[in-house]
């Protein structure tokens, strides 16, 4: 048996696709319609972000207004609630606030000093030359190696007995502490300019690769000397990579916790008891997790602050350019 399919009259098919009224579509009671799909391709991203970012950072506000330690842990959900204690303590009786001075001051030290380093190296290493390829890899190996493995090899040559005390006394200096007292605190600094500046040559590099070759041909035939045309023609392309890589650099040394925490252990000496520091050892060895949690929240108000400021600034430099458009 055969079934007969209907069929649409000719002149119907061809009126359709001459160009006349298009084909109703047909309403679907149940699915996902044109308009909502988007929304729908969306799902996955909005629930890893609410499961990973969005509902620790509610526990963590919650955490930081009760009264939370390791004995009322077991029963968390019935702690009493204090309301902002937490913080009125973390501010008054602990070392927040020289742990957030020792942070700030940490991190702009070590970005004042990575970024131009970086872009220096950027820049030397943009145009060919026999064995560039050595030299970026070289200079790569800094950033590709765990934060655990160069504090522990750097804890070790800096130890009383290691090998940068030695080559002090042969060339007889005084050998010092660098891991304890006031030297510990430019140890800290050394170190992690030495393990981030790669990330600052990585962005510089990748801003120097949209510079156009003409405006460099430009530049050449103009006679413009190397100083003129660093200034007037490679930094303004630079501009956005530089700021992002000075935003993001100061964010990564407000939060390293494995280069500090694996150099000087935990308690750490005080000229190096930087802020996430506080943090562990305040929520892992003293056991006030309320405590912690009000220190985290303050933490996250602080690193808030520079994001902000760079988002407005990109917010309003878009502003100008469309107003010019």
């Amino acid at each position: 048996m055969s079934s007969e399919t209907p069929t649409v009259p000719l002149q119907e098919q061809s009126t359709d696709l001459a160009g006349g009224a298009p084909l109703p579509q047909k309403k679907m009671s149940k699915g996902v319609t044109e308009r909502d799909r988007p929304l729908w391709l969306l799902a996955p991203g909005g629930l890893l972000i609410t499961v990973i970012i969005l509902i620790p950072l509610a526990l963590a506000v919650y955490m930081s207004l009760i009264d939370l330690d390791q004995y009322t842990l077991r029963k968390w959900l019935a702690t009493p609630f204090i309301g902002l204690e937490n913080f009125v303590e973390a501010i008054t009786k602990t070392d927040l606030l020289r742990s957030i001075w020792i942070s700030v001051s940490f991190a702009v030290i070590s970005t004042a000093v990575t970024v131009p380093l970086g872009v220096a190296a950027a820049v030397v290493t943009q145009n060919a030359f026999r064995g560039r390829s050595v030299v970026r890899a070289i200079f790569l190996v800094p950033y590709i190696l765990p934060s655990f493995v160069v504090a522990t090899v750097w804890r070790t040559m800096l130890q009383p007995d290691g090998i940068v005390n030695g080559i002090l006394n042969n060339i007889g200096m005084d050998s010092t502490l660098w891991l304890n007292g006031p030297m510990s605190y430019w140890t800290l600094v050394f170190v992690e300019i030495w393990a981030a500046w790669p990330f600052i040559y990585l962005l510089a590099l990748a801003g120097l690769q949209s510079v156009d070759h003409e405006v460099h041909e430009a530049a050449a035939i103009d006679g413009a000397l190397w100083w003129r045309k660093l200034r007037e023609v490679i930094f303004p392309y630079l501009k956005g990579p530089v700021s992002l890589a000075f935003l993001l650099g100061t964010l990564n040394h407000i939060n390293n916790f494995t280069l500090p925490f694996v150099l000087f252990g935990a308690p750490a000496p005080a000229d190096v008891n930087v802020l996430p520091i506080l943090v562990y050892v305040t929520s892992f060895q003293s056991f006030r997790f309320g405590l912690s949690a009000a220190m985290a929240v303050v933490s996250l108000i602080l690193i808030a602050i520079p994001l902000f400021i760079y988002l407005r600034a990109v917010k309003l430099d878009v502003s100008e350019d469309g107003g010019k458009k």
